[in-house]
């Protein structure tokens, strides 16, 4: 590695002075995205997507020093040239192109390829050198879209209105992309968890639609939420907060939920497979397109994914070692 080297506070960048998504406090971070492995506190300055940063202030707090940049919008740091290119991950996610020289490396963040009406589309962008996240990167995981996806959540929902139907799922990016595509199959209002509530109004705020949503915590614990459907974060469930819920339906929306299992390892009744992040083909194909020669991969099935490129296209393609995590939740 070169223009772009791992240190201990993160992915450095000596040419223009800055770190990506670094995982220790640093002078100048430029950040990927509000997901909390890859945004954490303790930087002088933060540059990311302007879109991003009502999440970000609420993650890492109103007084912290960010610039917001526009998508493609070329800033000068030190001898590079740097864009934010978005990444289709969740609201505000971006690659981070990076140009030095004869060099142009990116930085792919975590990212997906399928539509998502609650985030803007990946953009392919020419490079020299791809580092790659690969959360997802074995041939098992291949999605639906998430229209078809949301179908079947609505179908779920409705085939039992005597019951509460308690939807498990990430709170930011999964939870709102839910509220988005279930606009297709109906206008009732969804109940959420007061962790979606929150992410969910800042969604609302860049003009996000959604379907209309109403916090629990508004409500009185004797409300009976039958026919409802109602979205909250995984560290709800078998929580003291299930109790107001008599008897629910329960399900979980995942890229896990591929795996055959896991929705019983997890306790759940259903499981749907719903992934922010690329699948398998995904992940192949946006490294080919790409053109880059050099691949870093990075989280996940990072052994899995390298060996691939290297013995089928002959790329130079190894793994590398960072603390990002994949699929989490903030």
């Amino acid at each position: 590695m070169s223009l772009i080297t791992v240190r201990q506070e993160g992915l450095y960048c000596e040419q223009g002075g800055f770190y990506i998504d670094p995982w220790r406090s640093v002078d100048c971070a430029l950040i990927t995205h509000a997901h909390s492995d890859h945004a954490r506190s303790g930087a002088n300055q933060y540059i990311a997507t302007h879109i991003s940063e009502g999440i970000l202030r609420k993650r890492l707090g109103d007084e912290i020093n960010l610039q917001g940049v526009e998508y493609g919008e070329k800033l000068k740091l030190g001898n590079t040239w740097v864009s934010f290119h978005s990444a289709g991950h969740v609201l505000g996610s971006a690659q981070i192109r990076v140009e030095c020289g004869d060099q142009v490396w990116v930085v792919s963040g975590d990212y997906k390829r399928c539509a998502d009406p609650t985030c803007a589309p990946f953009e392919v962008i020419p490079c020299d050198v791809f580092i790659t996240e690969a959360t997802f990167g074995l041939p098992i995981y291949e999605w639906d879209t998430g229209e078809e996806t949301c179908r079947q959540i609505y179908q779920w929902w409705q085939s039992d209105l005597e019951r509460p139907s308690l939807l498990f799922c990430y709170s930011f990016g999964k939870a709102q992309r839910i509220l988005g595509e279930l606009c297709k199959f109906s206008d009732r209002p969804v109940y959420v968890h007061g962790a979606v509530h929150v992410l969910t109004e800042i969604y609302r705020q860049v003009g996000v639609k959604m379907l209309e949503t109403i916090s629990t915590t508004e409500m009185p614990r004797s409300h009976k939420y039958t026919g409802d459907l109602v979205l909250a974060p995984p560290s709800a469930h078998r929580s003291s907060w299930m109790k107001r819920f008599v008897q629910p339906q329960t399900a979980f929306a995942s890229g896990w939920m591929a795996v055959r299992g896991a929705r019983r390892r997890r306790g759940y009744e259903r499981g749907f497979v719903l992934s922010d992040h690329a699948d398998w083909s995904g992940l192949v194909n946006t490294i080919l397109q790409t053109g880059a020669k050099t691949v870093y991969v990075t989280h996940g099935q990072s052994e899995v994914l390298s060996r691939y490129l290297h013995e089928t296209y002959d790329l130079n393609a190894q793994p590398l070692k960072t603390l990002f995590e994949g699929e989490g939740d903030i």
